[in-house]
């Protein structure tokens, strides 16, 4: 099979030769730029650093790394808009070295650690806004032509000259986040329950942000993709952020308005990212249209066998090996054993694209990350 059939017969549940991988393929499964770099030493790949996320710090994988790999996804992205983050061209310097601003007017510094850096937020510009301010408040001009610029030469060429599966990704395509990133998680979590007025206020003005870029990306990209990336972590590692109740009653209705929108302008399947403990929150994901759920933190799942006989009939799972301890500490041999233990839960009857929790970070040797994808083809082999 070639990767995009692979792929897409995967998230069919119809049979494949071998269970798919992404390394590299969207904005939560790929590595940081430490992790890139040193991978690329190891490996012997020459070959510069680009970013699918500016303030997260993800590398863009090259061709040669990703073909190395074995990864079976390539992203399509908004190359001069990465949505809240950014691209390098339209992030504004905040006046002092080490911090940058970002479309949406929030600040971030610089914090380091050995070998590199993270960007923090140091500002919420709307912690104390009212309803008004949410009319006067310069919002980012979703209609900004540079955002779509090359996008129709680069997804045709992609689609063209590559046999992966691709995935889109419009960098807006978050309603929670980005509230959360602008009020701060107190006043956020408060006004779910407290304000349920200027949260649907202000959900209404992300949506028309989110809503132009997605529909102007799809309409380029949409006939090329067999995946469209969405997100809005909505759990911790314990449990939901929020109750089911008030998730239902205020943030549903603006997710299932914008899956709704996606399936006007394309067939691919709807994958919905949310880091933590998610699962109380299937059913309703599932109900408005989700077809792929990622991470996969089976650290905060009990029972990630019981979560796959539960919803694997109506859902694909994509991820599911472990960023916390075993690539940051395990042998190579954990690894492996790691990539045959989530194949052995989660690739019955298909359903299943096989790849890292999250990004890889910098504390994850390259040996472990190449081990990762050999397993796959290795778990193949053996049959």
């Amino acid at each position: 099979m070639t990767s995009r059939e692979r792929v897409e017969a995967a998230l069919a549940h119809i049979a494949t030769d071998r269970v798919p991988l992404d390394v590299g393929g969207g904005q939560s499964t790929s590595l940081s730029v430490e992790a890139y770099e040193r991978l690329k030493d190891y490996l012997g790949v020459v070959a510069p650093t680009e970013f699918l996320n500016t303030t997260f710090r993800v590398a863009r994988l090259d061709e040669e790394t990703l073909t190395r790999l074995g990864s079976d996804v390539r992203p399509v992205t908004l190359r001069t808009g990465s949505g809240p983050s950014g691209p390098p061209a339209r992030v504004q310097p905040a006046g002092e070295a080490g911090r940058l601003v970002d479309e949406l007017g929030v600040t971030w510094r610089q914090v380091s650690f050995e070998g590199g850096f993270y960007w923090e937020q140091v500002t919420f510009p709307l912690r104390e806004a009212t309803l008004v301010d949410l009319e006067s408040y310069p919002w980012p001009d979703a209609e900004d032509p540079w955002r779509y610029e090359g996008l129709a030469d680069e997804v045709q060429r992609l689609y063209r000259t590559s046999t992966c599966a691709l995935m889109g990704d419009c960098g807006y395509k978050s309603l929670w986040e980005p509230a959360f990133t602008l009020l701060g998680f107190e006043r956020a979590l408060m006004d779910l329950i407290a304000d349920e007025e200027f949260m649907t206020a202000l959900f209404e003005k992300l949506f028309m942000i989110v809503s132009t870029v997605t529909r102007r990306f799809l309409e380029i990209t949409g006939p090329y993709l067999s995946v469209v990336r969405t997100a809005d972590d909505l759990a911790t590692q314990q449990s939901l952020m929020m109750s089911p109740a008030t998730y239902r009653k205020v943030i549903k209705p603006f997710h299932c308005r914008y899956f709704e929108l996606i399936r006007q302008y394309t067939d691919a399947k709807i994958f919905f990212h949310s880091d933590g403990n998610v699962v109380d929150l299937l059913d309703d994901l599932i109900e408005i249209g989700v077809d792929v759920l990622n991470p996969v933190q089976v650290s905060a799942f009990a029972d990630p066998e019981l979560v796959k006989k539960r919803y694997g009939d109506r859902l694909s799972f994509w991820g599911g090996i472990d960023t916390q301890a075993t690539l940051p500490r395990g042998a190579p041999a954990e690894v492996a054993e790691e990539v045959a233990l989530r194949i052995h839960q989660f690739a019955s009857q298909g359903g299943y694209v096989l790849g890292p929790v999250h990004n890889i970070q910098a504390d994850v040797p390259p040996e472990n990350i190449v081990a990762m994808c050999q397993a796959v083809r290795d778990h193949r082999a053996r049959g």
